[in-house]
């Protein structure tokens, strides 16, 4: 499961369909409707927020949103919890997990979707935060399976 810090337009088309999925998945277990991936630690800041639901239903809606903006046709009513906007949501997260996640995406992009690195943000790594992420100093965050 990845469930990006990544700004929702940093991702390519194979990043974005399989963080909706993902994150719908996320969704269930979040939820109590699924047995599996109850335990995985990238649910950890979703739990830790005052309202788990809601902050996965933004971090979805971001998703949503960048995803219809491609043209892309996501169903919305899949989203249980939609904020009144994103920035209702601030969930901080480290400036070292994000370059972590950036280099991570970097990788998988160099293999299937190489011509995608002359374009921006991959020219200067000029990556940004998903709007629900609010980004504070420090390393790789201590759930980031390395």
């Amino acid at each position: 499961m990845r469930l990006w810090s990544l700004h929702p337009s940093n991702l390519d088309r194979a990043a974005l369909i399989a963080g909706w999925r993902e994150g719908l998945l996320a969704q269930k277990v979040l939820a109590g409707q699924t047995k599996g991936y109850r335990d995985h630690p990238q649910l950890q800041r979703f739990r830790e927020h005052s309202d788990p639901m809601l902050a996965i239903g933004a971090w979805l809606t971001g998703l949503y949103e960048d995803a219809t903006r491609r043209g892309y046709n996501f169903d919305q009513s899949k989203i249980l919890h939609s904020p009144q906007s994103l920035s209702d949501i601030q969930i901080p997260v480290t400036d070292g997990q994000l370059a972590y996640e950036a280099r991570w995406l970097r990788s998988k992009v160099a293999r299937r979707a190489e011509h995608l690195l002359t374009e921006q943000p991959w020219i200067d790594d000029s990556f940004t935060a998903h709007p629900v992420f609010v980004v504070v100093p420090g390393d790789i965050e201590s759930w980031e399976k390395i």
